[in-house]
């Protein structure tokens, strides 16, 4: 495997820490760069095991920041971009448009701009693979059907509306500059360093202290959960064989309601903290449905699977309780809680 200079967009959050990490364990050969402006979500612990290693640099940087990066593309000739930098809570967005508009409409367009300038426009450089979302397709209201490359954009929150546009944004730079570009959109992330904000997280915390654990309107809204191993080994897997200019999902076929994952999470906290069956199920509390709440996600990944030859290899059960045991082993020492 040639070796390869290769830039980590949020490379300091949840997955892109996480694909920093794989990186290291098995193309030990690459350099990464890391960039991350650290806000709440960014944390350099989550990286503290790779830090020493010389092939490893951090660059605590806004990716909207256009010196920044122009500075950052002119001194590195990277082979490549993996763009995971994005805000992403869905609450947030709700609360707080402009930011997500700042860091996933603007930066993805200024990250767009500096490899357009370095690589040139005939693209003799790296390949930018764009890390994007399903929520970019809406919802699914029929059982039994999955969102497809082909499906229709139909964001719902803003957080959604400003990832469909910067996936726009980065097919542009393809078919306008030949910019060689791979989009995914992949299904719901879960796994170690995940900030515990989100559903999972947000579970295990509160079970962990016997607090109420809020589920959102009836609790059927669904879901499909992709392990974040997996969606590193797929995301390496489209930078070295997949075509250019082409969209791929990625997911597990994991579909599960709310209540159901919230359920399970309860069995899993009960097991790993020798409590009675059923003893963490009782916290569970229904609360007030959020606006723009889409009703059902599910990923179709035959695409991947066909072309590249990719599947997910950790199975659901076996993931989540990994993903269990690693919270209640390393939420005090990570965040404080």
């Amino acid at each position: 495997m040639d070796a390869k200079h290769v830039l980590v967009t949020g490379g300091a959050g949840f997955i892109g820490a996480n694909l920093v990490r794989w990186l290291r364990h098995r193309r030990p050969q690459w350099r990464v760069t890391v960039v991350d402006r650290l806000t709440y979500a960014g944390n350099h612990r989550y990286l503290e095991e790779v830090m020493d290693d010389d092939e490893v640099e951090l660059v605590v940087a806004d990716i909207a920041d256009r010196e920044a990066m122009e500075g950052l593309f002119s001194r590195s000739a990277f082979d490549g971009l993996f763009h995971l930098a994005a805000e992403t809570h869905v609450d947030r967005s709700i609360e707080r448009p402009d930011e997500f508009v700042h860091s996933n409409v603007v930066g993805t367009f200024t990250l767009l701009e500096c490899a357009r300038r370095h690589w040139g426009d005939k693209n003799r450089g790296g390949r930018f693979v764009h890390v994007s979302t399903d929520e970019v397709y809406g919802s699914i209201e029929e059982p039994g059907q999955a969102f497809r490359e082909s499906t229709p954009y139909d964001p719902s929150s803003p957080y959604s509306a400003t990832k469909a546009a910067s996936d726009h944004l980065v097919q542009a730079y393809h078919r306008t500059y030949g910019l060689d570009v791979v989009i995914t959109n992949c299904s719901n992330n879960f796994g170690p360093y995940q900030y515990p904000e989100k559903l999972i997280p947000v579970v295990i915390s509160a079970l962990r202290d016997e607090q109420h654990v809020p589920v959102y309107g009836d609790g059927g809204h669904v879901r499909d959960w992709l392990y974040v191993d997996d969606h590193c080994r797929a995301l390496v897997k489209v930078f070295e064989e997949g075509r250019r200019g082409r969209n791929y999902n990625i997911g597990a076929d994991n579909q599960w309601t709310n209540l159901e994952l919230v359920y399970a999470i309860c069995d899993r906290v009960d097991e790993v903290l020798a409590r009675p069956q059923g003893h963490s199920r009782r916290l569970v509390r229904f609360v007030a449905d959020r606006p723009g709440h889409d009703r059902r996600y599910a990923i179709d990944a035959s695409r991947i699977r066909r072309e590249l030859g990719w599947r997910p290899q950790i199975r659901f059960q076996e993931a989540l309780r990994r993903t269990v045991e690693w919270y209640l082993e390393h939420m005090t020492r990570v965040w404080g809680i």
